[in-house]
């Protein structure tokens, strides 16, 4: 039930492939302390690049066209590695939360490697999940937040990678209450597990998966809850069990043709700004609108709401679908997106690079390395919504990028391609 030193054990990829299913085994995956823990998510990128091109296979016999855009899924890794380069710097804000109310307040303790433990541990999170991600819908500054991973017009596996860099620093609160009994292990594993299982069911070449459909959050029941369709708002909160949305009246069956994204759409590519204009219009919101009552309103119902309106708006005030609505797709030339590509590729080395060396670099060499990876991905944004003044960016980027290449700030997995890079 996991190694009793010597750092975290190896996975097997059978059972990193598992892990993505949530089908790993409470004996598998019980660890005595969180240092054992395995951590899944990072080990889980070759399978997320795998499942990706599968997808785009099995879009491309099915339906004759690929499952997503060059800019649009660029945008959305581009706002997944933006969200997990504070992790690079601090340990999760979740396990350092958890652990204190573990250490200082717990009740009584249930065994580690119990399976009872386990599976209660699965239901906790996965309930927890619902009850943020609910409240991140229907409180204003958590869904300036949350928005971020709704904020797609496409809807695949992709999308799945589109996090919020500031969700993370709230969603803690809610799952303090296990900390008073189940073992940080416990939860750490299953933290990871119920963010893996998201991943898969953002897709459309998944259509019904029969009785399961009862029981699981599913891609038909999850593109629901990504829909912009007026039936779509504000259902289907559920992570890896739908049985939360059943049984509080927040479900939601597919029908109508989904369309996806949100109900104002932001309209750009730029990780920096998809992070912070919702903020930004808060901001300007409260300030704009007069009594101290109607300022803490605007910041804390919901974000449809208004002076004399009810705490989630109203439901008319929804956009109505028409079907014939148009992504946010600015004309770019072929040659730009080929570019955008093989540069974000060289992003993706150095980023994984920096993930595996992070242990034994100085703190002053870490934070030049995320600044870079910032002004790189900032800067494809702009090319790829053909600014005007995206190309002076990108040459100073570039420029940037030779001088602390050449002294050994960046570094590459793979050597061979150090002259190629320069």
């Amino acid at each position: 039930m996991g190694s009793q030193g010597g750092g975290p054990p190896a996975t097997s990829p059978g059972q990193q492939l598992r892990a993505l299913f949530y089908v790993l085994s409470p004996g598998e995956s019980a660890f005595r302390t969180v240092e054992e823990v395995p951590d899944y998510v990072d080990k889980s990128i070759p399978f997320f690049i795998t499942f990706i091109g599968l997808e785009f296979a099995v879009s491309w016999v099915q339906k004759r066209k690929l499952p997503g855009r060059i800019n649009d899924g660029i945008s959305s890794l581009s706002l997944g590695i933006l969200s997990r380069l504070p992790d690079v710097l601090f340990r999760s804000v979740d396990l350092i939360s958890y652990i204190y109310i573990w250490d200082k307040y717990r009740l009584f303790e249930l065994p580690w490697d119990s399976p009872w433990t386990w599976y209660l541990t699965l239901l906790g999170v996965d309930f927890a999940y619902y009850c943020f991600h609910r409240i991140s819908h229907e409180v204003n500054i958590l869904w300036a937040a949350h928005q971020v991973h709704h904020s797609s017009e496409d809807y695949n596996l992709f999308t799945a990678l589109r996090q919020s860099i500031l969700q993370k620093y709230t969603s803690w609160i809610f799952n303090l209450p296990m900390a008073l009994f189940i073992p940080p292990s416990v939860f750490a594993v299953h933290l990871q597990f119920n963010l893996l299982y998201q991943f898969w069911i953002h897709t459309e070449v998944i259509t019904s998966l029969g009785p399961l459909e009862w029981i699981l959050n599913t891609p038909s029941h999850h593109r629901v809850h990504h829909g912009r369709n007026p039936y779509c708002i504000d259902k289907n909160y559920g992570g890896t069990l739908i049985i939360w949305d059943r049984i509080f009246g927040t479900f939601e069956a597919e029908d109508a043709k989904v369309v996806y994204g949100l109900t104002h759409p932001v309209n750009s590519f730029n990780p920096i700004m998809l992070q912070l204009r919702p903020l930004a219009h808060i901001w300007n919101t409260f300030w704009a609108t007069p009594g101290f009552c109607s300022k803490l309103s605007v910041i804390f119902k919901g974000p449809g709401w208004g002076p004399g309106k009810p705490r989630l708006g109203l439901p008319e005030e929804i956009p109505v679908i028409t079907g014939k609505e148009v992504p946010f797709n600015p004309s770019v030339p072929a040659y730009l997106n080929c570019y955008a590509v093989v540069h974000f590729a060289v992003i993706v080395d150095f980023y994984t690079e920096l993930l595996a060396t992070v242990t034994v670099l100085s703190q002053g060499t870490i934070l030049l390395r995320i600044g870079f990876i910032i002004l790189s991905l900032t800067s494809f944004g702009l090319l790829l919504e053909n600014r005007s003044k995206a190309g002076i960016l990108e040459i100073t980027r570039c420029l940037v990028f030779i001088g602390v290449y050449k002294l050994g700030y960046l570094r590459s997995q793979f050597s061979s391609l150090g002259y190629a890079y320069e």
